[in-house]
């Protein structure tokens, strides 16, 4: 499902226009990113949580030369499925 098949979802089930649920999507998604950048947890219950975990910098290895390269830390986003979720996939 991409953003657009979303959309069409999200205004049959709400009854919303798409415009309408365009915008909820997109205000969504940018309080979503916002709340990570700034290292806040977020916490859907039923559904999931998003959360921001650091890692740390290391010395990696270019398969090709055998060269040695440093890798720099990040962040990088998790989502872990609530229990709700998980039954419901399942």
């Amino acid at each position: 499902m991409n953003k657009s098949e979303l959309i069409d979802a999200v205004s049959k089930e709400s009854g919303l226009t798409k415009s309408d649920s365009e915008k909820a999507i997109n205000s969504i998604v940018v309080s979503i990113e916002k709340a990570l950048k700034n290292g806040d947890d977020i916490t859907l219950v039923g559904f999931g949580s998003f959360s921001v975990k650091r890692t740390a910098g290391r010395n990696g290895r270019n398969f090709r030369t055998g060269a040695v390269i440093d890798i720099p830390p990040r962040n990088s986003v998790r989502f872990k499925p609530g229990k709700n979720l998980k039954d419901y996939v399942n």
